[in-house]
């Protein structure tokens, strides 16, 4: 009997051992986070997202990036998404009058130049009122890129909306807009001027556009996502030394 059960014990020892040495090669889920932005954050958003990954091994960060509006039409609908990051004011005003983001996280973090640009070695207007006399003009839409708004706005202020309709190619984007412009499909283009730099090869910038609100970027925790504490580390990274410096690379400027 003394030894059956001393037998029965070590089986059990060694089931419980192999057991653990089981768990212990089972691979570890990484945790992951989803960063929805607006595309005009691209690349500094990319850059970004390798560093804050580096300090904190394990985590792999999912970005997302297009207009603000579609962005924040993805959260609405149940997109899990830690944090978001957009370009205009108003649609962040519009995520927190939704509750889909945690106002109080709410931060400015990167301001921006609105500019009109033109293919590389093409015809540049002397004053914008010369956009008249051009016939393809790209600008993001108005009804859901933030960009776009803000050149609806410039054009509005100079007197100019009603009289360049005819010319207008509307883009999903800013950086379709850029696209457009970069590859000479049209005559001129309104984008942010940390777009402009990114194909400095290939599109000039002929001027800053005025006559709208100050290009803004606002960033808050989503109340959609897994990982509300990983989302307020994200964002205080943006907002850090650190996260601003890569931002300044970009051309962006501190709010």
């Amino acid at each position: 009997m003394k030894k059956t059960a001393y037998a029965r014990g070590a089986f059990c020892r060694i089931a419980l051992a192999l057991g653990c040495v089981a768990l212990l090669s089972l691979p570890v889920q990484a945790a992951e986070m989803t960063v929805s932005a607006a595309a005009s954050l691209t690349n500094a958003f990319n850059e970004i997202k390798g560093v804050f990954e580096k300090k904190h091994t394990g985590l792999q960060v999912h970005t997302n990036y297009a207009a603000s509006n579609p962005l924040l039409k993805q959260i609405q609908e149940g997109a899990p998404v830690d944090v978001f990051a957009s370009a205009d004011q108003g649609t962040m005003d519009k995520a927190v009058a939704a509750k889909v983001v945690d106002p109080a996280t709410r931060k400015n973090f990167a301001l921006n130049d609105l500019v009109l640009i033109v293919p590389a070695g093409s015809k540049k207007p002397a004053k914008l009122e010369d956009i008249k006399a051009f016939k393809r003009v790209a600008i993001g839409n108005p009804d859901s890129v933030p960009a776009g708004r803000y050149t609806k706005d410039a054009l509005n202020t100079a007197k100019l909306w009603e009289a360049v309709q005819p010319q207008l190619i509307m883009g999903n984007s800013v950086r379709q807009v850029l696209d457009y412009v970069a590859r000479g499909e049209v005559d001129a283009g309104f984008v942010y001027r940390t777009d402009a730099k990114q194909l400095a090869d290939k599109v000039e910038v002929v001027m800053i556009v005025e006559g709208h609100d100050p290009v803004s970027y606002p960033i808050a925790v989503a109340t959609t996502g897994k990982d509300a504490k990983m989302g307020q580390e994200f964002l205080n990274f943006v907002l850090s030394p650190e996260g601003q410096a890569v931002l300044a690379k970009y051309g962006f400027s501190k709010p």
